[in-house]
């Protein structure tokens, strides 16, 4: 198995958009602070936001807060990685697992893509039919067809009308906060000890950590790496704490008697927003799953090669859609620990590679030694979800634990090759 060092500016073979032809356009800070925060005003976020009520509004902004800094480290480490060295997200993982052993990673980040933008698509639908005329899978279709538009523009391309639907989700967050924290009303869901503070946290590192094998597809075309990757991050955190806030402020102010909590775009409606909330129920939706579709598209080109990034985000949109307008996706309590157990023990492993051990594995099949590790990292996790309560979750043991693990095997890798070539 080849191991080459690497140093942090060193650049690697990426390619441009979706992967189809390599590009010298760059995207400014700016650019990379509008895609991220489109990605963080998104309606699931708030949704999940609501399962922080029972902590009591003080409390749980303290766990959504600490969740979100250990997810958005973990964001910022990984983002960074490929703007530094120009490679797609999946490209980075080669580097420590080798350019076979990546594709492991390539397969279960499609898998996890095209779930999220199935979620997506039915969370926005769900929200769009309850409070306007209109079966939930004709809202589905809608979405689904303003994602593809969204892809066939490109993300070079966006431009002014990402701009545009930048402004709508601003708006929604001021609408939202207005009808939630000032219209008089008081708590009604009882604080309670069913949703301890550590799977509060645990949820929180969830949504960072599910753009952890998606980042360096955008921040490796940043004109300025590091600027980028610290705007990217900071957008992120802020735009997705923000969400999260909104969603436990509606659960515990804005519910009913019976605690019947209302959808995200009948308080739009009921603040007399009428056609122009479902606009930005619809938008919010459109920006945050088209990262995941476009994403999806560049993974599975390192699957199937001869077939563009592009198509394959179109192929991963239309699978989405298919299953958000004839599945049920109320409860992803399952699929977010899935994400958790997959990705939080790949970038321990790539972090002791990239940051530390400085080395690059690329030009190896499979980096059996790194495959193990994460086998170690992915199986503790799995205990550790069922068996542990901490007050900062588990994803953050998980983390360290595999990263000192990586680090081990790495030295003793280092000092093996060191008496061979003796």
């Amino acid at each position: 198995m080849a191991e080459g060092s690497v140093t942090p500016a060193q650049s690697g073979s990426a390619t441009s958009g979706t992967g189809d032809k390599a590009s010298a356009k760059r995207t400014s800070i700016f650019d990379n602070s509008l895609i991220w925060f489109g990605a963080g005003v998104s309606v699931a976020e708030i949704l999940t936001g609501m399962s922080f009520a029972p902590l009591g509004f003080a409390r749980g902004i303290e766990a959504i807060v600490l969740g979100h800094v250990i997810g958005c480290a973990l964001f910022f480490l990984a983002g960074f990685i490929g703007a530094r060295t120009r490679r797609s997200s999946m490209e980075t993982v080669k580097m420590s697992f080798g350019h076979i052993g990546g594709l492991l990673f390539a397969v279960l980040n499609v898998i996890q893509l095209v779930g999220w933008t199935a979620i997506m698509i039915y969370d926005g639908s769900v929200s769009a039919s309850a409070a306007f005329p209109g079966a939930r899978w004709v809202w589905a279709l809608v979405i689904g067809v303003l994602i593809a538009l969204w892809i066939f523009i490109g993300v070079e391309n966006l431009g002014k009308l990402n701009t545009v639907a930048m402004i709508l989700l601003f708006i929604l967050t001021i609408v939202m906060c207005k009808v939630i924290f000032f219209s008089g009303t008081t708590a009604t869901v009882p604080v309670d000890d069913t949703f301890t503070f550590g799977m509060a946290v645990e949820l929180a590192v969830s949504m960072p950590l599910s753009w952890l094998p998606v980042v360096s597809d955008y921040t490796r075309e940043a004109d300025k790496p590091l600027g980028a990757t610290v705007a990217s991050t900071l957008v992120y955190g802020v735009v997705s704490i923000w969400m999260f806030i909104i969603g436990m402020g509606a659960a515990i102010y804005a519910s009913s008697a019976d605690n019947t909590t209302p959808d995200i775009a009948q308080i739009m409606v009921g603040a007399g927003m009428g056609f122009l909330g479902l606009l930005i129920v619809i938008f919010s939706t459109v920006t945050t799953t088209f990262l995941d579709a476009w994403s999806a598209g560049i993974s599975a080109q390192s699957i199937f090669t001869k077939i563009s990034g592009r198509t394959m985000a179109f192929i991963a949109v239309l699978i989405g859609t298919v299953g958000a307008m004839i599945w049920n996706m109320d409860d992803i309590t399952d699929f977010l620990y899935f994400i958790g157990s997959v990705f939080a023990p790949m970038v321990a492993v790539m972090i002791a590679d990239y940051y530390f051990m400085r080395t690059d594995r690329t030009k190896g099949a499979v980096d059996w030694p790194n495959i193990v590790v994460w086998v170690a990292g992915f199986a503790l996790y799995r205990v550790l979800m069922t068996s542990v309560d901490t007050p900062v979750g588990y994803t953050l043991i998980d983390i360290v634990a595999t990263l000192v693990l990586a680090l081990i095997v790495g030295v003793v890798r280092k000092q093996i090759a060191a008496k061979k070539n003796a």
